[in-house]
């Protein structure tokens, strides 16, 4: 068996114990009255540092941000001094936690905006067939179709980019060694890099190099806060979850790919369709990844240990993320070295309150 993936592993600056990460996954566990990390929260994440790198589950940088319940923000006072608990625990295991900085963009609805307002996009497309999750009145978990959003204004954009910013300060308050950019699964800077949401006929549309934009200011913006070799950015190319079209998909990723290395960002993470049967990536795809992007590269979604030493092995990836399986083996890593039967995940708590089904899973 090879045994690459339990390796250590140098990332900016950073010696990781070995190449297992622990993707972003949401779980809704916040403090439903601020949007805080509490202590349940602090449990879940040093439990899972048996891997070498942990990156937090999509954290929202602002209000507008948010499309779920019991999702983290990273914006208030009470917001920092939470995550601050959960870095300082997971340092305590000597692993390294990044911070996954979010905005939904059109996956949202009025529940959830300031005063009620619609959710914002860069055009006023909705996402068919799409739903966000919220609490009912027996606090029960419902669906809600995402709303219609209005197209965010030039004033509106700025904001954003500054709040991209400022999440960024206070992730280096909160005690995070990096940050990762949201930029897959259908949120807001995934909807502005695709021509199916993204109908703008201004300098933030039209072109790959316009629908590139945001995305390229959002990351310069960050880099001025912390060394670019610090910030890691997630894709997810060819995935048409919430209604995400483009008419050209390779020929746009291909593009965000090569900006990434021009801009020289510290990780590109390649978020993969995991669903069963899901078409996986073809080698070629993979060698032209890694032929334009030629920093660190994690790859995650639906990987098992066979294909991750395959991946490994032909050097398409540096880290890989194991999602689902980390859910129920918080000793993931130990447990896919010694060959150690996984434990099975309970569906009906992914999404809920309280340590059931989330932190309750022992070795």
């Amino acid at each position: 068996m090879s045994t690459q993936l339990f390796s250590s592993f140098q990332m900016a600056g950073y010696s990781l114990k070995n190449r297992v990460v622990l993707p972003p996954m949401t779980r809704s566990r916040t403090d439903q009255s601020g949007d805080v990390p509490g202590c349940l929260m602090a449990d879940y994440y040093q439990q899972r540092s048996s891997a070498g790198l942990l990156i937090t589950e999509a954290t929202q940088i602002s209000h507008q941000g948010k499309g779920y319940f019991g999702t983290p923000g990273l914006y208030t006072d009470e917001q920092i001094q939470g995550w601050h608990q959960v870095t300082d625990r997971v340092h305590a295991k000597g692993s390294v936690i990044y911070v996954q900085l979010w905005h939904v963009g059109r996956v949202s609805e009025q529940r959830f905006q300031p005063h009620g307002a619609a959710p914002v996009a860069p055009s006023a497309v909705a996402a068919r067939d799409t739903y966000v999750y919220d609490r009912g009145d027996q606090g029960e978990v419902i669906k809600v179709p995402a709303a219609q959003p209005q197209a965010l204004t030039e004033q509106g954009i700025q904001a954003i980019i500054r709040d991209y910013r400022k999440a960024a300060e206070n992730a280096l308050d909160a005690g995070f060694d990096g940050v990762e950019i949201h930029s897959a699964n259908g949120y807001l800077l995934d909807q502005f890099l695709r021509t199916g949401s993204n109908q703008r006929q201004d300098k933030w549309g039209g072109s790959i190099t316009n629908r590139c934009r945001l995305l390229k200011e959002v990351i310069q913006a960050v880099a001025t806060v912390l060394p670019v070799e610090r910030i890691g950015v997630r894709i997810s190319p060819f995935t048409e979850l919430k209604d995400m079209h483009d008419t050209n998909p390779l020929q746009t990723f291909s593009y965000v790919i090569a900006l990434l290395q021009e801009l020289g960002v510290g990780y590109l993470h390649l978020a993969e369709a995991d669903w069963d049967e899901a078409p996986e990536y073809s080698d070629d795809f993979r060698a032209l990844v890694r032929q334009l992007y030629r920093g660190t590269i994690i790859c995650a979604g639906g990987y098992d240990l066979d294909k991750a030493n395959r991946v490994l092995d032909k050097g398409f990836a540096d880290l890989i993320g194991f999602g689902r399986s980390f859910i129920a083996n918080p000793d993931l890593p130990e447990r896919l070295q010694q060959g150690w039967p996984l434990s099975h995940f309970d569906g009906d708590y992914l999404f809920s309150s309280g340590a059931k089904g989330y932190s309750d899973y022992r070795r």
